[in-house]
């Protein structure tokens, strides 16, 4: 069932499914330029009982978009947060899930609110520093680096050249800082939850590397590389991912029911 939510004049919009019970509440966060739709074919073999919410991240589907907003990583945990608080969500701690933009806002989410989270699912997600360009990035790199002469009227030489040449290719380039930033990368080590990463090993928007360097930095964390699989993992590999998000799931509540009874 698709739902509203408005609060101080920002409307969030969502799907959700079940209701809050014993076990912890799913929340999951779509990549940049989807919607809540990309979760569909993955909570399809989901327990129908089980809390579900999925939902358009700020700047996305049907929630609020206002241009004169920052879109930082930081600053869309603080809006999430925002809805988790409206929604009755942060009663208890609850399982978040993100993919790509919406893996680098989760994890900063987990490490701003850790008392929030009960455990943490990141599906190749965005925002870790690499020592060298990842496939995509590197053609957009030769696409828009000039081998011309330097009379030539764009020639970016550096990060910031490069990101205000991307600017000009966007529509709202207000979006642009969710990408290019490396939020996750300063905020990973914060992150105190179990987690689970999964990732495409023929992921050639973020390289699967990426996997090895946060499972390095969080201390209870899990790698999953799924074989023939790229970056569109909710697409190409909806059951697999499904099947084990939910192992991971059914493993950190049981581990913490059992703690609860010793």
């Amino acid at each position: 069932m698709v739902k509203y939510l408005s609060n101080e004049g920002y409307q969030f919009s969502y799907f959700t499914r079940g209701e809050p019970g014993s076990r912890p509440s799913v929340l999951m966060l779509h990549g940049f330029s989807l919607n809540k739709d990309m979760w569909l074919n993955t909570i399809e073999v989901f327990p129908k009982d089980l809390h579900l919410v999925c939902l358009d991240l700020p700047g996305h589907g049907g929630t609020t978009r206002l241009l004169g907003e920052s879109y930082t990583a930081v600053a869309q945990a603080k809006r999430i947060h925002q809805f988790v608080q409206c929604a009755g969500l942060n009663h208890k701690p609850f399982h978040l899930v993100g993919m790509s933009m919406g893996g680098m806002v989760a994890g900063v989410y987990a490490a701003l609110y850790p008392a929030h989270i009960s455990s943490l699912a990141l599906f190749c997600p965005a925002g870790v520093r690499y020592l060298t360009d990842s496939e995509f990035f590197a053609q957009l790199r030769e696409l828009i680096f000039s081998k011309g002469s330097v009379e030539n009227a764009v020639i970016p030489v550096t990060e910031e050249q490069l990101e205000n040449f991307i600017k000009l290719c966007l529509y709202h380039p207000i979006f642009l800082k969710i990408q290019v930033k490396y939020s996750l990368h300063e905020n990973m080590r914060k992150i105190k939850a179990p987690t689970q990463i999964i990732w495409g090993k023929g992921d050639k928007v973020f390289d699967s590397s990426g996997a090895a360097v946060l499972a390095a930095a969080i201390p209870n964390s899990q790698v999953h590389w799924l074989e023939k699989c790229g970056h569109f993992i909710t697409l190409e590999r909806p059951r697999t991912s499904a099947k084990l998000l939910l192992e991971f799931y059914k493993s950190v509540y049981d581990s913490a029911e059992q703690k609860k009874v010793a």
